[in-house]
């Protein structure tokens, strides 16, 4: 029974980082309304800036790590904006009206080039931060056996659910939110209404590169490395979940990313390792092909 508990809590983690990133894609793919193959790198390209300038101003300015670390996440920060910016101006705008093949290769392209910008940017080589609040919580002991949870841990789960209770407030009750929905229901109809619709797909991309980075900055807090292989892999995850649950619904799409994190981490507990993302990706595709056509009802947050 411990053994059981300590794996929903593992899976506790897993499931934060995988909401936050299901709920930035599905608040992005909502008014653009196209496969974006870009997402999950942005999120393991952000994660690696936090390292690299991390580890740069505490190798070469001699920083100590707290201070490091933020500048890292700023580092980190910034470039999420810059890159929600080039893809909601550079690619999603023009390419709105073009057959979604075309956003799904132009996306693949950008995969292509942060992925080499990283690389370049690492001169090769694997960074790593230190263990940083990795102190063990212990939340019960049975027969010998602590069932635990870390310091960052708790910070990086805490700071999801509040990252994410605070953007569905916002979605329901601000006029950004109103916005939203109404472009993501009917963006002509919003235009005509006068929404700048440009305005809110702009923010919208925005946002989402945000959870994305943010997202990178706890994996890599926790895990002290993340490539962009593994990014790679959490975004087609992102992607799966989001079509099975409702591309419109943010907060319907990060639940059922934290379930595949949770069922993700009991599999690790009792199962091979090694055939876990098959397993995940399989019942994914079953869910989706099972799933009903979207009938255009409007959007649920």
């Amino acid at each position: 029974m411990a053994y059981f508990l300590q794996q929903v809590l593992n899976g506790l983690h897993g499931s934060a980082l995988y909401a936050l990133l299901a709920f930035g894609y599905a608040l992005t793919h909502g008014v653009i309304r196209r496969t974006n193959l870009a997402y999950g790198p942005v999120f393991a390209f952000c994660g690696q800036m936090a390292i690299l300038f991390a580890v740069a101003a505490y190798d070469e300015l001699w920083l100590i790590w707290p201070v490091a670390l933020a500048i890292g996440i700023v580092a980190a920060f910034l470039y999420a904006t810059l890159l929600g910016s080039v893809l909601a101006r550079g690619i999603f705008a023009p390419l709105a009206e073009s057959s979604p093949n075309t956003i799904v290769a132009a996306t693949l392209g950008v995969a292509i080039v942060l992925l080499e910008l990283a690389r370049l940017a690492a001169d090769t080589r694997d960074y790593w931060l230190p263990p940083i609040l990795a102190i063990p919580i212990v939340f019960l002991e049975w027969n010998g056996f602590k069932v635990t949870l870390t310091v960052i841990q708790l910070i990086d789960i805490s700071t999801a659910i509040v990252a994410i209770a605070a953007l569905v407030a916002l979605l329901q009750r601000s006029r950004m939110g109103r916005l939203w929905r109404a472009v993501s229901d009917d963006p002509l109809a919003a235009s005509m209404c006068g929404v700048d619709v440009a305005r809110i797909l702009a923010l919208s991309v925005i946002a989402g590169a945000f959870l994305a980075a943010l997202a990178g900055c706890l994996a890599a807090v926790y895990f002290g490395n993340i490539s962009l292989g593994t990014g790679l892999v959490f975004g087609l995850k992102v992607l799966f979940v989001t079509a099975v649950g409702g591309y419109r619904s943010p907060l319907r799409a990060a639940i059922g990313a934290a379930a595949v994190g949770m069922g993700e981490a009991l599999w690790t507990g009792y199962l091979p390792n090694d055939w876990r993302d098959v397993a995940v990706f399989v019942f994914l595709t079953v869910l989706l092909v099972l799933r009903p056509s979207d009938d255009g009802a409007s959007s649920r947050i």
